[in-house]
């Protein structure tokens, strides 16, 4: 019953927010890293052009997001879950929603936005990852139709100095050597160092609702 009640208030209050993304990243970014910056600026121009920021309400990266969604007067949502060790409600969260289990959150973050967008993280945030381009890729996100996923839900995947090496590694071995996956996979992500580029991407992207039909957790 704690499990149902999670998922009633969850899906209650992410539907509150009509135009929003998602950032993920490691919790452990320290405020003077380049990539803390570059996603409180990010976030601040999503704001700006009318977005809510979504992150799981942490430290590091997913505070610099909320960070800046606050200075642009944007929402600046957390989905938090509690742990020993590294997780806290940032000072920058402006609306959250507390979840005990990790699945009933992750189904949140995954139906919370219409753009999805991947800083250097650690086992969580290529959790995240992996568990978005699979709903993508086995059509369980409505939207994306079976013959092209490509484009209807966007991943961002930035900072090339360490997303790239992952990228190289999921063609040369996961595709080409061992066949795991359809060269169209490859499409299912962009890989960028440009703000402006993930803005214009945001602003394209089909709105949230469309999105959702159902998420597999097994």
């Amino acid at each position: 019953f704690r499990i149902i009640a999670e998922f009633v208030y969850g899906f209650d209050f992410v539907s509150q927010f009509e135009k929003s993304v998602t950032f993920f990243g490691s919790a452990r970014t320290p405020q003077t890293d380049k990539y803390y910056f570059l996603a409180r600026d990010l976030a601040s121009r999503l704001g700006a052009a009318g977005f809510a920021v979504v992150t799981g309400g942490g430290p590091g990266i997913m505070e610099a997001a909320n960070e800046g969604a606050k200075a642009a007067k944007a929402d600046s949502i957390g989905i938090n879950i509690q742990l020993p060790t590294e997780q806290r409600i940032n000072p920058y969260v402006t609306k959250s929603e507390a979840f005990e289990h990790f699945f009933t959150r992750k189904v949140m973050l995954s139906y919370a936005s219409q753009v999805y967008i991947f800083f250097p993280g650690g086992f969580g945030t290529l959790d995240e990852l992996f568990e978005m381009l699979t709903l993508i890729q086995t059509h369980k996100i409505e939207g994306c139709e079976r013959n092209d996923s490509v484009g209807c839900i966007p991943v961002v995947l930035f900072g090339t100095d360490y997303w790239q090496p992952l990228c190289d590694w999921l063609k040369q071995t996961v595709l080409n050597k061992f066949q795991s996956i359809d060269e169209s996979d490859l499409n299912l992500w962009t890989l960028t160092n440009d703000l402006d580029q993930v803005v214009e991407i945001a602003k394209k992207s089909p709105g949230r609702h469309h999105h959702i039909n159902s998420v597999n957790h097994d």
